[in-house]
């Protein structure tokens, strides 16, 4: 009896101990990447202050006021006219819908026509343009995609690579305000000013109201912030528009707190569930705000969370393994906008696009240029702290630590270049978001990552 006790007890534990090996073992192709660098307890376990107050409520707010006065890629939508003229309506659209000058590329590999092109120009009804145009106002309903055409055509920069549609510009999500100040000559599409970005969105994701009731949704009080990845809304065959409705990280709803206990949301009891309230668009594409059940279980919390290194870390890592989606398309997001949603989660508020997070005046930047030596680069890595943004062109990274002379990073990335121990050059296609040191990163084949560092920003005082 004993032995076989024995035999079954070696039988529980080594499958255990099989795991470890395999959770200790190297990732393959990912170069200087082990399991134990996609844990984020293993970062916040290396950090000396992990729980360190970064920048306080007061602080924050402050930043994101200086943001708005100093960063020209942020609007005060509040404070936009009540009425534009026919010159502001173009010079608000003109410069993002430009024709294309490049050769562009649909998805079955074809050259995009140059008639295709023309009427995505006539698309955009300038000649309709009035004199003077009112501002109308509302709330996203749905997460929707921002065009640089009002147009579902997806456009390439070669045959085959069909992940960066050159059309998609960002996207919006639930409860976001708006103002309206054109259409598309179709009538589908209009013209919206967001607080991060100008763009053409389809109108069917957008619930016209008036304007207190559209810039007061975002002020009322109690609220819930998504504080996960995504969380999703309770099933309801009744309102659709508010069923199984995607919530990103960052996302403010209002917290419907003094619903009965006992009163039913479209036929659900409310106690295992937040009620929430969400903006839907009619019939006829006015507003209507409605209650909506988000589960317990839902990752949110009832204020913005302390911005610290172990928060920074904890808040990220939720994307990890994510799939990099261009301009936020494939339902996820890009670099910029992944860690735009990860700071969103702390109040902290980023501009939409790489170019203008790395520039941006209103944060505490180091900048760099191109008489700027790799030795200097590195000296600069050496004191990043966790939460620190790392710019080259096109794409911005996260410090979450250093390890045997490595800057680590987790980024939303398309893939990494880099030298194999034979010294070829390898390509991993990550497409997700990832971590990977920075240092033996290229960005061709004569330049690494650190030399095409131009910007380092940091989110602390």
């Amino acid at each position: 009896m004993r032995w076989l006790l024995m035999a079954i007890a070696l039988l529980i534990v080594a499958p255990a101990v099989q795991a470890f090996e395999r959770s200790s073992a190297p990732v393959p192709a990912v170069v200087g990447v082990a399991d134990r660098h996609l844990d984020a307890q293993y970062w916040v376990q290396r950090q000396p202050h992990a729980d360190r107050v970064i920048l306080d409520a007061d602080a924050i707010a402050a930043q994101n006021a200086r943001l708005q006065q100093q960063d020209r890629s942020v609007h005060d939508i509040e404070q936009l006219p009540a009425r534009f003229s026919a010159a502001q309506v173009r010079e608000w659209i003109a410069p993002l819908s430009a024709a294309p000058t490049r050769t562009l590329f649909d998805a079955q590999r074809r050259t995009v026509a140059a008639e295709t092109l023309a009427s995505l120009q006539d698309a955009l009804a300038l000649d309709r343009v009035p004199d003077y145009t009112a501002a109308r106002y509302g709330l996203v309903a749905h997460r929707a995609d921002l065009r640089t055409f009002p147009t579902r055509l997806r456009v390439f920069s070669s045959p085959g690579d069909t992940d960066i549609d050159r059309f998609q510009e960002s996207a919006l999500f639930p409860g976001t305000p708006v103002v309206v100040i054109h259409e598309s000559r179709d009538g589908q599409w209009l013209f919206a000013i967001s607080r991060l970005y100008a763009a053409w969105i389809e109108k069917r994701h957008v619930a016209l109201g008036g304007r207190e009731t559209v810039f007061g949704y975002g002020r009322k009080q109690p609220s819930l912030i998504v504080t996960g990845a995504t969380v999703r809304t309770v099933y309801n065959p009744e309102q659709p528009g508010v069923s199984e409705l995607q919530l990103d990280m960052g996302v403010r709803v209002p917290l419907l707190a003094d619903w009965p206990a006992d009163k039913p949301v479209n036929g659900q009891h409310p106690y295992t569930s937040h009620v929430i309230q969400l903006p839907v668009r009619g019939d006829d594409g006015a507003l209507t705000l409605l209650p909506a059940l988000l589960p317990r279980t839902a990752d949110v919390a009832t204020q913005y969370l302390p911005l610290t290194p172990a928060n920074l870390l904890t808040q990220s890592f939720k994307f990890l393994g994510e799939r990099y989606g261009w301009g936020h398309a494939y339902n996820t997001r890009d670099c910029s906008g992944f860690v735009s949603e990860v700071y969103r989660s702390f109040g902290v508020e980023l501009p939409r696009n790489t170019r203008d997070q790395g520039v941006s005046p209103a944060l505490n930047r180091i900048a760099f240029d191109e008489n700027d030596s790799h030795e200097k680069r590195l000296q600069a890595l050496r004191t990043l702290q966790v939460g620190d943004l790392i710019y080259i062109p096109g794409h911005v990274m996260m410090v979450i630590g250093q390890e045997d002379g490595n800057t680590y990073l987790i980024h939303d990335t398309t893939g990494i270049t880099y030298r194999s121990d034979g010294g070829d050059i390898v390509r991993a296609p990550l497409n997700s978001v990832a971590v990977t040191p920075l240092e033996p990163l290229l960005f061709n084949g004569d330049k690494s990552f650190v030399d095409r560092i131009y910007s380092i920003q940091r989110i602390r005082p």
